[in-house]
């Protein structure tokens, strides 16, 4: 699949014969800026195909586009795109890009949890979209956020409720 091409990891996935990458092979392609901006460019063309767009490449800032309701819709019917996802995010932060890895979940989060329109993605976003971001700190304060927006509060499992409530 493209995909495995587009968005390496170290780890095996679902694809077989593709071949983790390296270290060296990270940083490598870390170097290079035609590497970087293929990585960054494959981001922007699988981000559209959700119904997202990057307003700020600084940043990694993330909003609707305008065909949002009809990608929602595949996104909610189609639960191999959670897998798809997940490797995304995995690959940011490999790739040294883990302020996008805290956008692109805060922004799983927001609609799954604040805004409601992407149910059947809540739970890919809560076990595994929050876990790849690297930053302990970013993750928490994540998962504080996520804590904040579910409902109802006391079924909350994805950290301790007394840290939670303590948090910040």
């Amino acid at each position: 699949s493209f995909l495995f091409r587009l968005f390496p990891l170290r780890e095996h996935g679902m694809n077989l014969r593709a071949k983790p990458l390296t270290c060296q092979e990270i940083q490598a392609f870390r170097k290079s800026k035609e590497v970087m901006d293929r990585f960054l460019r494959a981001y922007k063309l699988m981000l559209g195909f959700y119904g997202i767009n990057l307003v700020n490449e600084e940043t990694g800032e993330l909003e609707r586009a305008e065909n949002w309701r009809e990608r929602f819709e595949n996104l909610n019917r189609f639960s191999h795109n959670n897998l798809r996802i997940t490797r995304i995010l995995k690959c940011l932060g490999e790739m040294g890009y883990e302020d996008y890895q805290v956008h692109l979940v805060k922004f799983f989060l927001t609609e799954t949890l604040v805004k409601e329109t992407l149910p059947n993605v809540k739970r890919s976003a809560l076990d595994y979209f929050l876990f790849t971001v690297r930053s302990k700190e970013k993750r928490r304060e994540l998962i504080h956020y996520a804590w904040q927006h579910f409902k109802p509060q006391s079924s909350f499992v994805w950290g301790p409720r007394d840290k939670l409530q303590k948090y910040r």
